[in-house]
């Protein structure tokens, strides 16, 4: 369902978009698509910073885990 809305936009910014938006069906699509993009990249910003912080607050243990992996690997020999 579409809701109508009233939104007020430097002059600068509504003719960027005037320009950008020629290429879609209408303004109104083209800052509905460029919005939910952004809030896309927003939410995945978000959840990054999420997993970053869990990875560092259990560094060591990952750290244990891969050594533990890595010590079971054969690597072939060099060859000269």
């Amino acid at each position: 369902m579409k809701v109508k809305i009233s939104l007020t936009l430097s002059k600068d910014l509504l003719e960027t978009i005037d320009t950008m938006s020629a290429s879609y069906d209408s303004r109104s699509e083209f800052i509905e698509i460029t919005l939910r993009q952004a809030i896309a990249r927003i939410i995945r910003a978000e959840n990054n910073k999420r997993d970053i912080e869990i990875i560092n607050r259990h560094y060591k243990e990952i750290n244990a885990e891969v050594e533990d992996a890595l010590s079971y690997q054969v690597f072939p020999p060099e060859k000269d």
